[in-house]
């Protein structure tokens, strides 16, 4: 009889670039529109739903819902319910999180800066190509 082996997850490598690899959808959550900026605006503290979904202007409350179970879930943000009447929740960032989320905001800030150019890059493009 054969015995069968299975790899610890933790001695894998990880390849973003291959589509099996799960830091991939890791990675989606983390960079998409509401993934980002739920992580960013966690990072300056707790918070109840309602006062992040105002923080994340625009985001809906069923996609701000998908975004916190997802990033939960990939062990970014810790969700925790108090025995409370009414019942109350709060949201914060794990060390993980925290960690990711120092990065992003480097990404946020330099875009930021940097959106002169930006803005002048797109003036020129449409000026040569035409406004879409």
């Amino acid at each position: 009889m054969e015995e069968t082996v299975t790899a610890d997850p933790a001695d894998l490598p990880f390849d973003v670039f291959s589509k099996a690899c799960p830091s991939r959808g890791t990675l989606e959550h983390v960079t998409g529109r509401w993934g980002s900026l739920t992580l960013g605006a966690l990072h300056e503290g707790s918070f109840r739903f309602n006062e992040l979904r105002r923080r994340v202007d625009g985001v809906s409350e069923k996609m701000l819902s998908q975004t916190l179970h997802a990033l939960e879930r990939d062990g970014l943000v810790h969700r925790e319910a108090q025995p409370t009447n009414p019942p109350r929740v709060d949201y914060t960032l794990t060390p993980l999180g925290y960690e990711v989320a120092e990065r992003l905001l480097g990404l946020i800030h330099l875009m930021e800066d940097r959106m002169p150019s930006v803005l002048e890059a797109r003036e020129r493009y449409d000026a040569v190509r035409g406004a879409r």
